[in-house]
């Protein structure tokens, strides 16, 4: 079946660029110039990822990253200006999956595109609920649950705790973190784990200041605790 991907970006050119280019790497594409069309375009025929631009016309990215967690948790890869780091953290924060600096290479967004479908096409075919405790790990639904309530994370956060919970009990560092979830070459990444981690800390943790489910291990990453004291 063909991936459907909505480009929402009022640099009309670059749009047009794009989509002939994923088109011809099998991609059905549906291009938007404006936030109001692109959140129109997503309620008519939901796709099965977004490029979305942090500059638009009429509401920011950030604005319509917003609008789509209210109800959809589709593959979101944002589009930021070229080193603005505070755009990336802002965007990873509210629930983007990935990020690219302008410019870039078609080349790369083709690759970052397919390792976040590659994502959920892979935890959707997983098997088996994993149980600790209170939280519970869902990858055929690509679902956290916390006493039984839905965990506000993105398709991304849920990789990362996936990624931690099947190795439950082992230090994995940010390298290994990003080689199991990204599939591609993390190159100046490590941080945006943090800033996962922080999110998980915040949708799974009793109290996210003085984690004890995701325990940073100083100097070598993070390892999931198998058990909690409250869990018994």
């Amino acid at each position: 079946m063909t991936d459907t991907i909505l480009i929402i970006d009022d640099d009309t050119r670059l749009s047009a660029m794009l989509r002939d280019y994923l088109e011809a790497n099998g991609f059905a594409v549906e291009t938007a110039a404006t936030a109001t069309a692109g959140l129109a375009a997503l309620t008519r025929h939901p796709a099965d990822a977004v490029i979305l631009d942090v500059m638009l016309p009429d509401l920011d990215g950030f604005e319509v990253l917003r609008r789509i967690r209210a109800g959809s948790d589709v593959p979101v890869l944002m589009l930021t200006a070229k080193g603005d780091e505070t755009d990336r953290i802002v965007g990873l924060e509210i629930g983007a999956d990935d990020y690219l600096p302008k410019p870039f290479s078609s080349r790369e967004l083709l690759a970052r595109l397919r390792a976040i479908l590659r994502r959920r096409s892979s935890g959707a075919a997983a098997a088996g609920v994993l149980r600790f405790g209170r939280l519970e790990i869902d990858p055929g639904a690509r679902e956290a649950r916390l006493d039984g309530k839905h965990c506000d994370i993105t398709g991304h956060q849920f990789d990362i705790l996936l990624a931690l919970a099947e190795s439950a009990g082992r230090i994995l560092s940010r390298d290994q973190l990003l080689d199991r979830v990204r599939g591609i070459d993390g190159d100046a990444f490590d941080r945006s784990i943090d800033v996962h981690i922080s999110r998980l800390r915040a949708a799974i943790e009793a109290n996210p200041r003085h984690p004890r489910r995701i325990v940073t291990v100083r100097g070598a990453g993070y390892v999931f605790a198998r058990r909690q004291d409250e869990d018994g």
